[in-house]
C-alpha cells in the first residue's frame, strides 16, 4: 500500500455549538458550548443536558430545500448540511460524484421515526414506509441521493469509532487505487433509544460532563454531523485544489475487553496511536495536540490516560475533549472532532477541556483555557463499545 499522505481537500461540520466551520470555530475560541436541556427530542427525561443541533426537522428541511412530506430523518437532515458545506469547499460538484465514494458511520440511523411510529408500525395503519428508513445503510442513501448519484455508498458501524473508521476506510481506498476522491464522515442524532440506554449503563451525567476530571460522572449525549473530502494528491492537483490538511496516519485495534467497558491499561487505545505514528513516520514528540476521546466516564478517561502514558511517557503533550461542548455525538464523533482537529490547525489553536477542576490521581492534567499553538501534528482519538479503538493522525501541508 502506498504510504503518501491523504489530502483532506474539504470539510463539513453540523453540531450543537454551530451549523458550520465558522459557527463551530467561533464557539471553540469563545469557550461556549452548546451543551443544555432537551429541547428537540420528545423525552421526559429533561434532568439529563445533551448537545442538540439547534435546529427543528422542519427548519433543516427548509434550509435543504426538502418538501414537508418527503421520507426523511434527523441522522439523514444533519448528514446533509454537513455535507453540503464539505462539497462546496472542495469545490466537488455533481457532475463529480459518480466517480466519488461516499462513506458514511452511524449505529442510530433512522430510529428516531421508529421511535416515533412504532405503535403504528405494531398496528399496521400508517407510516409503514418509515420501516425502510430504520437500517444504518438506508440513511445513508437517503444522505447521498439527496446530491445525486454516487460510485459508492457504504456505512461502517462501530459504535462511536464510526465515523473514524469511515475515514479510514476511505483512506485505504485511495492508498490502494480503488478510489481518488472519497467523502467520509459520519452523522448521528440523539433518540430515546440513544438517551434511555446510556441511562440503563448508567453512564449520563446530570451536570456537565468533565473529561479527565477527579469529579467526572458520566457523559452528556450530542449529536451532529461531520464529513471529510478526501483525494489522492494526483487528484487534487488535476483539479487544482489544494490540501487543507493531510492525513498523514491512522490506526484501529479491538481489543475486545468488554461489551461497552474500555480495557484498564488503555490497549486498544494504545494500539490505535501508535499504528498512526507508525504509518506516520512520525515520533510521539512530533504530536502537538491530542484531540481525546474524553466522554467523561470513569472508565473511559482512566484507561485513555494510561494509553497516553504508554504512548507519550511522562511528556504528555496538550490534550483536550471537545465533548463538553458538543456532547458526546457517538458514532459521529470521530469526524465532528477531526474537524475540529483542522480548524485548530489552521486557526492556530488548543480547544479548552471546559469544566475540569481537579486532576486525576494519574496526575494527567488537560488543557484548561483555549490557548494559541502552532499545530504540525495532531491526533484525534475515537473509541467504541467492544474496544473498537481508533486513531487520525492529521499534518500540516508544507509550506501552508
Amino acid at each position: 500500500m502506498d504510504a503518501a499522505p491523504v489530502w483532506i481537500t474539504g470539510s463539513g461540520v453540523v453540531s450543537a455549538i454551530g451549523l458550520n466551520k465558522r459557527e463551530c470555530l467561533a464557539a471553540l475560541l469563545a469557550e461556549r458550548s452548546g451543551v443544555e436541556e432537551v429541547q428537540y427530542l420528545q423525552t421526559s427525561h429533561h434532568e439529563f443536558p445533551v448537545g442538540e443541533v439547534k435546529l427543528s426537522n422542519e427548519q433543516m428541511r427548509k434550509r435543504l430545500g426538502i418538501a414537508p412530506d418527503a421520507l426523511t430523518t434527523r441522522t439523514a437532515l444533519m448528514g446533509m448540511l454537513a455535507l453540503q458545506e464539505a462539497l462546496q469547499e472542495a469545490e466537488v460538484s455533481a457532475g463529480m460524484l459518480p466517480e466519488t465514494a461516499f462513506i458514511s458511520g452511524t449505529t442510530v440511523g433512522g430510529m428516531d421515526k421508529s421511535e416515533q411510529y412504532y405503535l403504528d408500525f405494531l398496528s399496521g395503519e400508517s407510516h409503514m414506509e418509515y420501516i425502510a428508513l430504520h437500517d444504518c445503510g438506508s440513511c445513508s442513501e437517503v444522505v447521498a441521493q439527496h446530491f445525486g448519484k454516487w460510485a459508492m455508498v457504504t456505512t461502517p458501524s462501530t459504535a462511536c469509532s464510526s465515523a473514524a473508521n469511515a475515514i479510514i476506510l476511505g483512506a485505504n481506498m485511495i492508498r490502494c487505487g480503488e478510489a481518488e476522491i472519497v467523502v467520509a464522515g459520519g452523522s448521528e442524532c440523539i433518540t430515546k433509544f440513544h438517551l434511555n440506554g446510556f441511562h440503563s449503563l448508567m453512564i449520563l451525567d446530570e451536570r456537565p460532563c468533565r473529561p479527565f476530571d477527579a469529579t467526572r460522572n458520566g457523559l452528556n449525549l450530542g449529536e451532529g454531523a461531520a464529513y471529510l473530502v478526501l483525494e489522492s494528491a494526483e487528484h487534487a492537483q488535476r483539479r487544482g485544489v489544494q490540501a487543507q490538511a493531510l492525513l498523514s496516519g491512522y490506526g484501529n485495534a479491538c481489543d475486545a475487553f468488554h461489551q461497552t467497558a474500555s480495557s484498564p491499561d488503555g490497549e486498544g487505545a494504545f494500539l490505535a496511536m501508535k499504528e498512526a505514528l507508525e504509518m506516520a513516520g512520525l515520533s510521539p514528540q512530533s504530536i502537538g495536540y491530542v484531540n481525546a476521546h474524553g466522554t467523561g466516564t470513569p472508565n473511559n478517561d482512566l484507561s485513555e490516560s494510561h494509553a497516553l502514558r504508554r504512548i507519550f511517557g511522562s511528556q504528555l503533550p496538550p490534550f483536550s475533549s471537545t465533548k463538553p461542548f458538543t456532547g458526546h455525538t457517538t458514532s459521529a464523533s470521530g469526524s465532528i472532532e477531526a474537524v475540529f482537529c483542522l480548524l485548530a490547525m489552521r486557526n492556530g489553536f488548543i480547544p479548552s477541556n471546559l469544566n475540569w477542576s481537579q486532576p486525576l490521581e494519574e496526575g494527567v492534567v488537560p488543557v484548561t483555557v483555549t490557548r494559541k499553538a502552532g499545530l504540525e501534528h495532531v491526533l484525534c482519538n475515537a473509541f467504541g463499545f467492544g474496544g473498537n479503538d481508533s486513531s487520525l493522525l492529521f499534518s500540516k501541508p508544507v509550506g501552508r
